[in-house]
């Protein structure tokens, strides 16, 4: 996806920094903007601010930069490519959504032949093709489809979605056979077949194609339930304990420490702002894991891990409070 089909709201970033008095700003993008970071910068310089382009990972609104611009003295944060999620005071903070300037009616169309085997269809996509919902609606009301747009009401728009916020789907699933994501990527959709257990067809605008995520999504809950089975024979946990601004859940890290000591297994709570492979190798005495942070880390990332690294949710199943088969059928992110 090449930068150029995003509006980066070059103006308003000038516009904000001059309105503020921002001296230093903090620019934070995702991966897939990262390379427009100098450019941005050198704009926001002209602006009369000095500029820092975050370098690390980032991985949604719930990843932001608070504690980094602390550090270094940064008077604005601008976050690009989501909406806010996560209120602070700490740092002053402007969220730039990055909106798609591409069309969605090419892959809309090739999409509804994939839709054939179902009538009520749900929409569903990210905050860079909101605005597009309605041009989607009408092609496949045209196709004789009905349509349902979640409006959970705590996202910014209906039919939103983020990579571990899927309330806008989950507000429609009892009511639609199928969802439609419209957008890049296999990430969000993904994300709404295992948060909701219908199947998904993707509509890309930016390749101008359609494909089912079924296969996929097929693979992962089996590599859920291998996990589950494997950490069974854990003796010993780590519970991970997100420092993320968004992904901070200690009351629920304490609670899974509890239920697993019950149990018979050790515990150790451990601290950790990015969950990867090489974290988890330098405690080779815990046998298993228990992620209270993001939930795709475990879920996208099983074949990374050396060890089972389990959902909150999955941690449930493992202790018999929850069934393996009613958990798939709400959705691997709980109810």
């Amino acid at each position: 996806m090449e930068a150029a089909a995003f509006d980066l709201e070059e103006k308003r970033l000038t516009g904000e920094i001059s309105k503020r008095g921002a001296k230093r700003v903090l620019i934070q993008l995702p991966e897939g903007l990262k390379k427009e970071g100098p450019r941005l910068a050198a704009i926001a310089e002209k602006a009369g601010a000095l500029a820092l382009v975050s370098a690390d990972p980032c991985y949604g609104a719930c990843d932001l930069a608070t504690l980094d611009a602390k550090t270094l003295d940064a008077d604005l944060i601008v976050h690009y490519g989501h909406s806010e999620m996560v209120e602070q005071q700490q740092v002053p903070t402007i969220y730039m959504e990055a909106k798609a300037k591409v069309s969605v009616g090419e892959a809309v169309k090739r999409a509804i032949p994939l839709l054939k085997s179902w009538n009520k269809i749900g929409l569903i996509t990210t905050v860079q093709h909101v605005q597009a919902l309605d041009e989607a609606r009408e092609l496949l009301l045209e196709a004789g489809k009905t349509i349902a747009i979640g409006d959970a009401g705590h996202m910014k728009s209906p039919g939103q979605v983020t990579g571990c916020d899927y309330s806008n789907a989950k507000a429609v699933s009892k009511e639609i056979e199928a969802f439609l994501f419209v957008g890049g990527g296999r990430f969000h959709a993904l994300g709404a077949t295992l948060a909701t257990a219908k199947p998904t067809i993707i509509a890309d605008p930016f390749e101008k194609r359609a494909y089912s995520i079924e296969k996929e999504a097929q693979r992962i809950l089996r590599q859920r339930w291998a996990s589950i089975s494997e950490a069974e024979k854990a003796k010993s946990f780590g519970v991970l304990v997100g420092l993320k601004t968004g992904q901070k859940r200690l009351e629920e890290a304490l609670k899974i420490k509890e239920k697993l000591e019950k149990s018979g297994r050790k515990a150790t709570l451990l601290a950790v702002r990015e969950i990867t492979p090489e974290v988890l190798m330098q405690f080779p005495t815990i046998d298993a894991f228990v992620n209270t942070a993001c939930p795709r880390v475990s879920l996208d990332e099983t074949s990374k891990f050396l060890k089972p690294v389990l959902t909150s949710e999955e941690a449930f199943v493992l202790l018999g409070e929850t069934d393996w088969e009613e958990l798939c059928r709400r959705g691997l992110f709980g109810s």
